[in-house]
């Protein structure tokens, strides 16, 4: 019986890799440089040294690995061929099959958002759903949705971006993707800041946030401290992110929501802001929807991998 199973995080500044047992148990894991020089061309190389290295060292023989799993930033087809991972510098290339040609083992690849989600429905906050939604509230805000214990990933691996829900026509400033009033305009940790400047700008309120550097932190911080202007914010806020979260559940009836990223770290406090909007908002037949905080942290990319394997 196969004994092992791997799981790669392909980070734009490490890779993240873990060893697996088949049941979910880690047994060991470690980090490797991201190498983005040539067009991200070392990283695959690099990727199957370390997994050689590390079977080596264990006594670990392929035909005891069921297969390694990778999540990587960009849309992924179902064969494994990445469209664009820009922040890898990586065009059009087949990874599932690069790798499995190198170490001889079979290869499953996946959006690292999407796989991100398959971790934290497997072994994180989403464990008995077969029905989840994980929202990562970072530097940008990004998704992944499972149905049925699946990813729903879409015809061209963009499935789950939900950070570019657009929520305000009137938004001048532009998202990243080059539009304009997207979810994650304000919902992720910029946003958080960018809400609370334009308030402290429109008001002379006094705040404790006039008296320290404006981050995400510093304006959950002050509204766990009662400051009214922070409680302001926090009510913008969430009227975004409840709004951008009910388009969501109308579409894919999830039975729970995972709140994960930097600006989760807030607490059960930004789930208390956001989730009366969410109720306000949503078509009826999808209320009753479920919301905690994600449990596996930085490690969820790695569980994913190793879990998409296993299907």
């Amino acid at each position: 019986m196969k004994k092992y199973v791997f799981g790669v995080d392909v980070g734009g500044t490490t890779v993240k890799i873990g060893l697996f047992s088949p049941e979910g148990e880690i047994r060991e894991k470690w980090e490797i440089p991201t190498r983005k020089e040539d067009n991200g061309d070392h990283i695959i190389a690099d990727i199957a040294e370390s997994i050689k290295d590390k079977m080596n060292a264990h006594g670990i023989d392929r035909t005891d690995v069921i297969g390694i799993g990778l999540g990587v930033p960009g849309p992924v087809k179902e064969d494994g061929t990445v469209l664009l991972a820009a922040n890898l510098g990586w065009g059009k290339r087949n990874i599932s099959m690069e790798l499995s040609d190198i170490i001889k083992i079979p290869v499953m690849a996946g959006n690292d958002a999407n796989v991100a989600a398959l971790g934290e429905m497997w072994r994180g906050g989403g464990r008995g759903y077969k029905n989840m939604v994980a929202v990562t509230l970072g530097t940008g805000v990004g998704g992944g949705i499972i149905i049925g214990g699946k990813i729903l990933s879409g015809a061209t691996g963009a499935g789950g971006e939900i950070g570019h829900i657009h929520l305000d026509d009137n938004e001048t400033d532009t998202c990243g993707c080059g539009g304009h009033g997207c979810l994650e305009q304000y919902a992720s940790a910029t946003g958080v800041v960018r809400i609370a400047n334009k308030k402290l700008a429109q008001t002379d309120k006094p705040s404790i946030l006039r008296d320290t550097e404006v981050s995400a932190k510093s304006v959950w911080d002050a509204v766990k401290e009662g400051d009214e202007l922070a409680i302001e914010v926090a009510n913008v806020y969430g009227e975004y992110l409840g709004k951008g979260l009910a388009a969501v559940a109308d579409v894919v009836n999830p039975d729970i929501f995972v709140i994960g990223g930097g600006v989760s770290k807030a607490g059960d406090i930004l789930i208390d802001y956001m989730k009366p909007h969410f109720e306000k908002y949503v078509f009826p037949g999808a209320k009753g929807a479920k919301f905690t905080l994600a449990l596996l942290g930085n490690d969820a990319g790695i569980y994913g991998a190793a879990k998409l394997v296993l299907e």
